[in-house]
């Protein structure tokens, strides 16, 4: 066993492409995500550790205050000028509300994992050995 650098030869996606697809910032890969909406712990390529970067839960609140609005005016407007029965808007916006949360939450982690990759924004990890 070598303890050679990882293969990059594929290079590093732009942010759009990365946040899309699950791929890992440094080597293209799509080894981004372990679950829907959870991250691996690193890039099983190139050994990236991604629980250095701290995401955190900022974009599963705003993204459900969106997805929440525009469901709701769509909810309003389609009772409004058709008067559907209440199973009509259970099979249109359940699933919609699921698919874009869960969709969303992909696209906008993956995509601030990626933007704090390509401007190599870490936690801090304090453990002494860096006092000055």
């Amino acid at each position: 066993m070598t303890d050679s650098p990882p293969d990059t030869s594929k290079g590093q996606p732009a942010i759009g492409e990365a946040a899309l697809f699950g791929m890992c910032p440094r080597c293209g890969s799509r080894t981004l995500f372990a679950g829907w909406v959870k991250f691996a712990d690193k890039c099983s390529v190139c050994r990236l550790d991604y629980a250095k970067f701290n995401v955190g839960d900022g974009p599963a609140a705003f993204l459900t205050m969106i997805i929440g609005a525009v469901v709701v005016a769509l909810a309003v407007l389609l009772q409004l000028s058709a008067e559907p029965p209440w199973w009509v808007h259970v099979l249109l916006w359940l699933p919609l509300i699921v698919a874009g949360v869960i969709g969303g939450l992909r696209l906008t982690k993956a995509w601030l994992l990626v933007s704090e990759y390509s401007r190599r924004a870490e936690e801090h990890r304090h453990d002494g050995s860096d006092l000055s």
